[in-house]
């Protein structure tokens, strides 16, 4: 079996367990990740019980991951998620997990261990799999849309290395993740519910009308969840229920944008995160904007982001 240096990345976000490979010589991501078991009819998990799921299942992927493997890896760089986003005080204790077990490796294999946002990490896998490594030599504005945030940034490259300059737009109350996820678990769906209420939303014959909270480069979607709500409460068919949860967050993401622009100027556009893995909201905003997405596979949470960044904050330093 033939050797290959790789960067090894980990994340353990608050849905996901996941690891990765980054063979750079091939150019080729190797990955496993497996979602956290969540209780029938709830919304996600405390953090002790994400905690201690992503203990008791972390090795257990690393060990697939490798035994499926038709090369021995030589790990040169860890890359793993330590917080949620690039902001002063942003922690989440599952990311606690992945730090411990990163930190350990690094020291047993004498590589260094380079610590990300969870938010870059989707942000570098959606480059890479929109084939969009240009993006590496100018600013973009980038959106993360999944279950724990819903915020634009600015994101601008340091010597080959993706960094978030600035935050530009977020929502003021329900993250696009957590609101279909809440619609869906009232609608009876297994959490997480995006896939679910796509396939619904699919059957829906109608057209669907709807009006987005926007407030100047931020949104609010608390109102979407009351809209739901009511129309279940009127017995609304739930094709119907699902398509317009769905529509209100596109439209919602396509004006926040447009004003982002309008402010800074026109620059790339890159969306990423579990929500944009959406064919509805993906199909919507290529049609108004021009922009690129995440592949649907690493939209939702992956540990190939921090992989790729490890390698290209260690390939810079070699």
């Amino acid at each position: 079996m033939r050797n290959a240096e790789c960067t090894l990345g980990i994340d353990t976000s608050n849905y996901t367990t996941s690891v990765a490979l980054y063979n750079y010589d091939d150019d080729k991501l190797y990955q496993n990740r497996r979602l956290l078991p969540v209780e029938k009819g709830k919304c996600g998990l405390r953090q002790s019980d994400a905690v201690f799921h992503h203990t008791q299942q972390l090795y257990e992927i690393m060990d697939e991951l490798y035994r499926e493997l038709d090369f021995t890896p030589i790990i040169k760089a860890i890359g793993v998620s330590s917080r949620p986003r690039d902001r002063e005080n942003s922690y989440m204790p599952c990311f606690t997990v992945g730090m411990n077990v990163a930190h350990v490796l690094g020291t047993i294999l004498s590589v260094p261990v380079y610590e990300f946002s969870h938010q870059m990490g989707h942000i570098a896998a959606a480059v890479y799999s929109a084939d969009s490594k240009n993006l590496y030599n100018d600013k973009f504005l980038a959106f993360h849309v999944s279950g724990g945030t819903t915020e634009a940034v600015i994101v601008s490259p340091d010597n080959g290395v993706l960094r978030v300059s600035d935050i530009v737009g977020k929502t003021l109350d329900l993250h696009a993740g957590q609101a279909i996820d809440r619609i869906g678990v009232e609608m009876g769906l297994s959490f997480p519910c995006g896939k679910e209420l796509e396939k619904l939303a699919l059957k829906c014959e109608k057209r669907v009308t709807v009006r987005p909270c926007i407030k100047g480069m931020d949104c609010c979607l608390s109102g979407l969840q009351n809209i739901c709500e009511n129309m279940l409460r009127q017995k609304t068919d739930t094709s119907e229920i699902a398509l317009t949860c769905l529509m209100f967050i596109e439209k919602t993401l396509e004006k926040m944008c447009k004003s982002i622009l309008e402010k800074y100027g026109e620059m790339p556009v890159l969306f990423a995160g579990g929500v944009m893995s959406n064919s509805i909201i993906r199909g919507e905003l290529s049609g108004k904007l021009d922009c690129v997405f995440a592949s649907a596979q690493l939209s939702s949470d992956n540990a190939c982001g921090t992989a790729l960044l490890a390698y290209d904050v260690y390939g810079g330093k070699k």
